[in-house]
């Protein structure tokens, strides 16, 4: 696949990604509740993540699905994927620092920026590898997730320069998930910078909490 095509399908899943995305307290472990019925919710993907060569959206979409050899998941099967899945990233994931959290058929981790990267830096911390080879490990088990990486700062510096680096730090777990080996079909990033906090970035410890990097997961379904 050449450099336009790949980006472009990169684009189309930010696209699906966010689309009927909602917002949780990342820092809160709520109670597990059961999805197992709840079928087509909130953040189904519809078709397939991103794709092939064709002219029209929907033909994209299903030629996607195709290409990558993902079949996608039928709407009554989503809720206990989802549940699945959730439980196996809460006991890979447990004692991280990372939290997970469950809205709809989404699934939210929440990576604290102090966790994952150092002070202004867009690289991975070598200390956080193993913690991303645990979500890799799964995402490879659960091969119909889309994964949409977001990264989020505080609003300490300029404006520009906060979204830069968001754009950087999300690509960076993005790529760190693609190096092993989920296909990049399935991975999309996007920066927020600083447009998205979760806290009042008045003090401190509020200010923490929104230097961050979310990663949503997506069911795909056929």
């Amino acid at each position: 696949m050449n450099r336009s095509l790949r980006m472009a399908s990169l684009s189309l899943a930010v696209i699906l990604g966010l689309s009927g995305c909602a917002t949780t307290d990342p820092y809160t472990r709520e109670q597990k509740t059961s999805n197992a019925t709840v079928g087509t919710g909130i953040g189904v993907i519809t078709g397939a993540i991103i794709g092939a060569a064709v002219s029209s959206k929907s033909d994209r979409g299903k030629g996607a699905l195709i290409g990558a050899g993902i079949g996608g998941l039928a709407g009554g099967s989503v809720g206990y994927y989802m549940d699945q899945q959730e439980m196996k990233l809460r006991q890979q994931l447990e004692g991280t620092g990372v939290s997970v959290s469950r809205v709809g058929d989404q699934i939210i981790l929440n990576m604290p920026g102090n966790v994952t990267f150092d002070t202004n830096q867009d690289q991975v911390k070598s200390q956080f590898y193993p913690t991303l080879n645990s979500v890799a490990l799964v995402l490879k088990e659960f091969e119909n997730t889309l994964v949409t990486v977001a990264g989020h700062t505080d609003s300490v510096g300029e404006a520009a320069y906060n979204q830069a680096l968001s754009d950087r730090r999300a690509r960076s777990v993005a790529q760190y998930l693609v190096n092993q080996q989920i296909p990049y079909q399935r991975v999309a990033s996007i920066g927020y910078g600083e447009s998205r906090p979760i806290a009042d970035n008045i003090n401190k410890a509020g200010r923490a909490q929104n230097r961050r990097v979310e990663l949503t997961l997506d069911p795909i379904v056929r």
